[in-house]
């Protein structure tokens, strides 16, 4: 017997998690969102994983441009984390203000951020209302110094040392 929607929710909230910001551009058009759903998947070859709602417009984005971005979100990024998942009212740009740089397949990454990984779709997996796209990373670099943003039961959260 399957648990109800709202209980899976509110269970998933005690899953302390880093913040990232999945992005893609196609046609010209830049899109992304807040997504807590990632990880690795394989090191050789290097492959991570975003799960994205099908209703998102970043979902459509990625599907039909074959290529997204992943900015895991440093500390002081809370007002970018709040943008990018709709707490902030959207915009037609919601990297309007928003510092970032290309790499490779275009996919804007945000600049600041701890970490950021580049990738190439090479598989995608339907379930339930989302889709697991799966991304070959082509470039990635990382910031020791910084410290990630992170989410557990509804707020944001840091590491201390």
């Amino acid at each position: 017997m399957a648990i109800n929607e709202n209980n899976f929710r509110q269970t998933m909230r005690f899953w302390t998690t880093g913040v990232t910001v999945v992005s893609t551009v196609y046609n010209g058009v830049r899109h992304g969102l807040t997504v807590s759903s990632f990880t690795s998947v394989s090191a050789t070859p290097p492959v991570v994983l975003v799960s994205i709602n099908q209703g998102a417009r970043t979902h459509e984005l990625i599907k039909q441009s074959g290529v997204f971005a992943v900015s895991i979100l440093e500390k002081s990024q809370k007002g970018i984390s709040d943008k990018f998942a709709g707490l902030i009212p959207d915009v037609d740009d919601r990297f309007a203000g928003i510092e970032t740089i290309t790499l490779l397949t275009g996919a804007p990454v945000i600049t600041g951020s701890v970490a950021y990984f580049d990738c190439k779709v090479i598989n995608t997996l339907v379930v339930g209302n989302n889709t697991v796209f799966f991304g070959e990373v082509l470039d990635a670099e990382f910031h020791e110094d910084r410290k990630p943003l992170l989410y557990s039961n509804r707020s944001y959260k840091t590491l201390h040392k």
